[in-house]
């Protein structure tokens, strides 16, 4: 890491460095074997980041739970493909007793962590529900707050509801964590 120095001109450079350090491309992922949400945000400085875009990855019931897996590997290697990131981020999710698509869920996270490093050589950053909802409010912020809270952070007029708005705040959060990191 760079050190600043009381030096005028030493401190100015030190200063771009940190700028140019912290535009960054970063995915959020929130996964699931019928529908993972994914968003890119690309960082400005100290300014908010800017959505670069956002989506689902929906696989079909009909299809067993390999062939889903396969359709979110295919999905998300095309995503990856596209941007140079910098960072991502996913959803770790928590399941209590009674939830019968946990096992889905988590062989989705198995394939999707598999695939982001396999391709892009960085170690995802994974983030509880709690964790991740902090960035935009609340640990037990609700979907309708999440929505919300990305509305008023990112100056949206319209956003969809499904599992891209719990992506774009994932994302959000992870590169909020890497910029305290620097």
């Amino acid at each position: 890491h760079t050190r600043c120095s009381g030096v005028s001109w030493a401190r100015e450079m030190c200063i771009r460095d940190r700028i140019q350090m912290s535009d960054k491309i970063w995915l959020g992922i929130d996964p699931g074997l019928a529908i993972t949400g994914w968003a890119i945000l690309k960082s400005h400085a100290k300014l908010i980041p800017i959505i670069v875009d956002y989506g689902v990855i929906q696989t079909s019931k009909n299809l067993s739970t390999s062939q889903r897996l396969l359709e979110i590997e295919h999905d998300l290697l095309k995503l990856l493909s596209e941007f140079n990131f910098h960072g991502i981020s996913i959803e770790m999710p928590f399941f209590n007793r009674t939830i019968k698509a946990a096992g889905g869920v988590i062989q989705a996270v198995g394939v999707i962590n598999l695939v982001c490093y396999r391709e892009t050589q960085i170690e995802p950053v994974f983030l509880h529900q709690a964790s991740w909802k902090r960035y935009v409010g609340s640990g037990k912020a609700t979907k309708d707050d999440v929505t919300q809270s990305i509305s008023q952070l990112f100056h949206l007029q319209t956003i969809p509801i499904d599992d891209s708005v719990d992506a774009i705040a994932i994302a959000y959060a992870g590169l909020s964590l890497s910029l305290i990191h620097i």
